[in-house]
């Protein structure tokens, strides 16, 4: 048997100024016949389990290109056009395959395509023809369209917030496609609009509680894949918003299950939302109480995950302020006071302007009287369910008490070593900032007394309400409070 492989992902926030071309992707990860022959990354990680399975059960394995741009604006429609036709190129050299695994993100919207993964998948299924089975892996904040699910055979996504099951995921997908293309049943893929826009993270009850429901109903009755596709909030298409997917070999019962999942999610929709401090709130939190270990807030506005510049300053500007102590926050896009540090030198002492670079949604730049502290050439991070995170040349700078984390390559915080690979220690911090929404927690919650979340100004508010979307046209909580109420549409499965 021989099996194709590849990946070509992002996540797009239609309301973001970074535009993403080609070089977003290639600084990022690009690889082309051989990235999952390299160490972990995030893009490359389904693509090096399913080589593994593959050649430990003697399949001939055919790879294209593993591509993952940070989260930004718009695609350039000249960059998803190029990697495409890569993607698309080697497909037809391998030809003829009897599976095809691809990784794609779910929420990648480039100039004239507003569903890219459908296109990447409606061509794929041009060239291989019907008898091929065509399986995808999708990050869990993805839009499900119609032409994704009626061109593939199987849609696996993921199941937690923080993708801590990148590397899990995989193997599912190998075992329910392979299978088919060995006589078990042709997989059928199912959605459920619950007709929520949120973010929702699976760290905490109830759901917690709900991922393990769904997970519950795997392996019976022909189930074989099911999870919840959280949607990305700042995508403005059609399809934004929360949909419940099930893999099954029958299609009405994996329908059914579909949609009764989708009502008990959407019966918790009041229980499931995060709290958030304002800013001040935050800052008098860990000004109280003990002081062993950090208080570990998030600014989640500023989360290059989800397209965010990265460089704020609405919160450094309040701890300047406000005289903050015994804090730590990071990581800050700026690689032009990045290239001043290093210039300066180990122990240097000067005026530094920090972030607010971008735009509006960054806000203003901050004059501070630093010190350097500590400096690296090639800055790392640990990432999401293994390997490394590339930073670019970084500094840790440090202003009366505020320590600052800067970097050049724009990425959100996973892990501490984002500040420890620089000399800085967290342990003796009352108060530790990362710029994230989510993919945070599962390295920083083991060392916080508490983890906080923070609604500041920037590119990505957790107001869903207020999102100005113009393609959606079903209503949605929590914009409207019961959507269901008076529709003739009662939105079953499609």
């Amino acid at each position: 048997m021989k099996i194709f492989i590849a990946t070509l992902a992002t996540e797009t926030n239609t309301f973001a100024p970074l535009p993403t071309g080609l070089t977003a992707f290639k600084q990022k990860e690009y690889f082309r016949h051989d990235g999952s022959r390299h160490p972990p990354r995030i893009g490359n990680i389904p693509l090096i389990e399913w080589r593994r399975l593959a050649e430990a059960e003697g399949h001939e394995v055919a790879e294209s290109i593993s591509t993952f741009a940070q989260p930004g604006g718009i695609t350039l429609r000249s960059t998803y056009e190029h990697l495409r036709g890569e993607l698309l190129e080697d497909l037809e050299a391998a030809m003829p395959v009897d599976v095809v695994l691809l990784f794609l993100h779910g929420a990648m919207v480039a100039d004239g395509y507003d569903d890219c993964e459908g296109d990447v998948i409606a061509h794929v299924r041009e060239v291989v023809g019907p008898k091929a089975i065509v399986g995808v892996e999708l990050d869990l904040h993805c839009h499900l369209t119609e032409t994704m699910r009626t061109k593939a055979d199987a849609l696996v996504v993921f199941k937690e917030y923080p993708h801590t099951d990148i590397g899990i995921r995989a193997p599912e997908l190998y075992r329910i496609c392979v299978d088919a293309a060995e006589g078990a049943p042709r997989p059928v893929t199912v959605y459920a609009d619950c007709r929520m826009v949120s973010m929702w993270r699976t760290s905490f009850p109830p759901m917690r509680a709900f991922v393990e429901r769904m997970t519950s109903f795997e392996g019976r009755d022909g189930v074989l894949n099911v999870a919840l596709g959280h949607g990305f909030p700042w995508g403005d298409v059609a399809e934004v918003g929360a949909q419940t997917v099930v893999v099954g070999e029958d299609e009405a019962k994996a329908s059914a299950l579909a949609r009764q999942l989708a009502d008990e999610f959407f019966a918790l929709r009041e229980t499931t939302d995060t709290p958030f401090d304002t800013i001040d709130e935050a800052i008098d939190r860990a000004g109280t109480g003990p002081s062993e270990g950090p208080i570990v807030l998030a600014d989640v506005a500023d989360n290059a995950g989800a397209g965010a510049s990265s460089d704020s300053t609405f919160i450094l500007r309040r701890l300047v302020e406000r005289g903050a102590r015994d804090v730590a926050t990071g990581l800050y896009w700026d690689p032009v006071a990045v290239s001043i540090c290093h210039e300066a030198g180990l122990g240097a002492t000067f005026d530094l302007r920090i972030g607010g670079k971008i735009g509006p949604a960054s806000g203003q730049p901050v004059d501070l009287r630093i010190t350097v502290r500590g400096l690296s050439d090639e800055h790392s991070q640990f990432g999401l369910s293994g390997g490394r995170q590339p930073l670019g040349p970084a500094a840790w700078v440090e202003h009366e008490g505020i320590h600052i984390v800067l970097v050049s390559i724009r990425q959100q915080a996973f892990a501490p070593d984002g500040f420890t690979g620089l000399g800085l220690t967290l342990a003796d911090k009352r108060l530790v900032v990362v710029k994230s929404m989510q993919h945070f927690y599962a390295a920083f919650a083991p060392i916080a007394r508490e983890v906080r979340y923070v609604s500041a100004p920037g590119a990505v508010p957790p107001d869903y309400a207020s999102i100005p979307f113009t393609k959606r046209t079903k209503p949605f909580w929590p914009k409207v409070a019961d959507p269901f109420a008076g529709s003739n549409d009662p939105e079953t499965v499609r």
